[in-house]
């Protein structure tokens, strides 16, 4: 090959990792339970056209299921229990969607997922409005510095009054809000929403396929004599009057605030009508950026030509048929091939990527490219672990580690049949490998026993399920009173030899890191007292 030629296919290799990287966008779905939050996912896969009949989300005992939620305990309780990642392609745009548990026993699964998108949309229940679990995921949004976009929710319902959860999101979350539309009817009179882009009323229709179609959305100005025909004398008067109130006294939608994290554009809609969702996905896609830069000790921006990832997930068992194992990266740099062989920054060993799968939730297909942005899939034969980071680079770096938080309630675990002690070691050291549960060892005893700890009970029962139905193991557990494990610094201290209460257990994580167990503020008040030097943390970092 000539200079000429070499020059040539390096400035073509650049310019289609510009081009490809620019069609990505990566968000993911926050809310409080029961929102709607995987219901606006099915219904944005429908207009994307990775599906062609949504399922219905209510009816969990038919058929059909929402395909975010592949798992058989998802199926049966109604709730999500862990993220699902899914790609489709809609409008030039090569889009990822992470939806992430809204239930709070569920959380931590939402807090590493949130470390691989690039944005959020807050769903908010439009008669609800602020609700608890909404106020903890939008704070870790905050932290992380993710754009934020609001869709409320649920407008076929009597809902609050949009300046009340206006006033409500700045009051409670700290962030002003910008509605890019506006709803008509409220009060259980929904009639549709005006556009303040394009000037245009967008009309409610309801079609009578309950959500599992395509909606076609009917636009006319608001002057035109069917807008006031359809919506009735008295909506339409206030219409005029609440759009002369907003663009006189509203905040302007201003990107670059959106961008650090100041303004939030509010959407209204209905996800199980499907109203609202097509509209909302392309102005979203629109004021939405490529993938950014992540955080890392060496300053990687996605458009270097190295290659690299972290991984942010890991799932066993999603095929239980093949038991086998997936990890989840999500690529921050460069171009993703099948079979590259990259190094493991954790190891130090090189590693190659082979059959590498997208998803939509459980099924697969193979991927013989990627790009910054996408999330993919690897088999991992135990190579991984969650935060690890894979990179072409001659100078290895890290990327940023992903935070543990500390569990909230405690069980000492074991097989209720003895036989099938290995097995339940397999099982369990799987799935503290996903972060599905924490496991730890209790320390000043003879044998080692083990403690699990989780963020909330439920995941109790998942553990429970997912022990039997994967592994074959029934469990014996034993609910222990900690309420509190924190992780010990400076890390080569000696727990042994701590002043502490007769209550608190010394133990070690997964990961060999010397941690306390308490079983109320008291006696973890009294750890730092005693012992000179000692900090506890509340969060360790993968």
């Amino acid at each position: 090959m000539t200079i000429i030629g070499f020059i040539s296919k390096i400035i073509a290799m650049y310019a289609k990792l510009n081009e490809e990287t620019a069609k990505r966008r990566t968000f993911a779905i926050i809310s409080h339970p029961d929102a709607g939050k995987t219901t606006l996912t099915e219904k944005l896969l429908l207009y994307g056209g990775a599906i062609h009949l949504a399922g219905s989300v209510k009816a969990r005992k038919a058929a059909r299921h929402a395909t975010s939620d592949w798992m058989e305990i998802e199926k049966q309780r109604g709730i999500s229990v862990t993220s699902s990642a899914m790609q489709f392609k809609y409008n030039g745009y090569a889009i990822n969607i992470l939806d992430t548990p809204g239930h709070q026993d569920f959380s931590e699964d939402t807090y590493r997922t949130l470390v691989a998108a690039d944005s959020a949309v807050m769903l908010i229940d439009g008669a609800n409005g602020v609700e608890p679990q909404t106020i903890k995921l939008f704070h870790v949004c905050r932290m992380r510095g993710i754009p934020i976009f609001t869709f409320v929710n649920k407008m076929d319902r009597a809902s609050k009054d949009p300046f009340r959860l206006m006033e409500e999101i700045e009051q409670v979350l700290g962030i002003t809000s910008c509605p890019v539309n506006w709803p008509i009817g409220t009060q259980g009179d929904f009639r549709g929403v005006y556009h303040r882009d394009t000037k245009l009323v967008e009309l409610y229709d309801e079609d009578g396929a309950h959500g599992a179609k395509k909606l076609n959305a009917k636009l006319l100005p608001p002057a035109d004599p069917a807008v006031k025909e359809i919506i009735g004398d008295a909506l339409y008067e206030q219409l005029l009057e609440e759009i002369e109130l907003l663009d006189g006294a509203g905040d302007e939608l201003d990107m670059q605030r959106v961008q650090q994290g100041a303004l939030t554009p509010m959407f209204f809609g209905s996800a199980i009508n499907n109203f609202g969702v097509e509209s909302f996905l392309d102005r979203f896609l629109n004021y939405t950026l490529p993938p950014m830069p992540r955080v890392s000790d060496k300053g990687v921006v996605p458009v270097d030509s190295d290659f690299s990832a972290f991984v942010f997930k890991i799932q066993a068992n999603m095929n239980p048929a093949h038991r086998d194992r997936i990890a989840f990266l999500r690529i921050c740099s460069g171009r993703f091939e099948a079979g590259m062989e990259v190094l493991h920054v954790a190891s130090g060993k090189m590693v190659r990527l082979t059959q590498p799968q997208q998803f939509m939730a459980d099924e697969r297909s193979k991927v013989d490219e990627a790009w910054p942005g996408d999330i993919i899939g690897l088999f991992d034969p135990g190579i991984f672990s969650l935060g690890d980071t894979v990179t072409t680079a001659r100078e290895p770096f890290r990327y940023e580690g992903i935070p543990v938080f500390a569990p909230e309630n405690f069980a000492r675990i074991s097989p209720e049949d003895s036989l099938k002690r290995k097995q339940f070691v397999k099982g369990i050291t799987q799935l503290a490998e996903e972060g599905a549960v924490q496991v730890f060892r209790q320390l000043d005893i003879g044998r080692e026993e083990l403690i699990c700890g989780v963020v909330g009970v439920l995941q109790f029962d998942v553990l429970k399920y997912r022990l039997k139905s994967e592994y074959g193991v029934d469990l014996r557990f034993e609910p222990l009173n900690f309420q509190y494990v924190r992780w010990v610094k400076p890390e080569g201290t000696d727990v042994s030899k701590l002043n502490l209460t007769s209550t608190t257990m010394p133990a070690k994580d997964q990961s060999e890191r010397r941690v306390l167990l308490f079983e109320n503020r008291w006696s973890m008040d009294w750890a730092v007292e005693h012992n000179r030097g000692l900090e506890l943390s509340d969060v360790a970092q993968r």
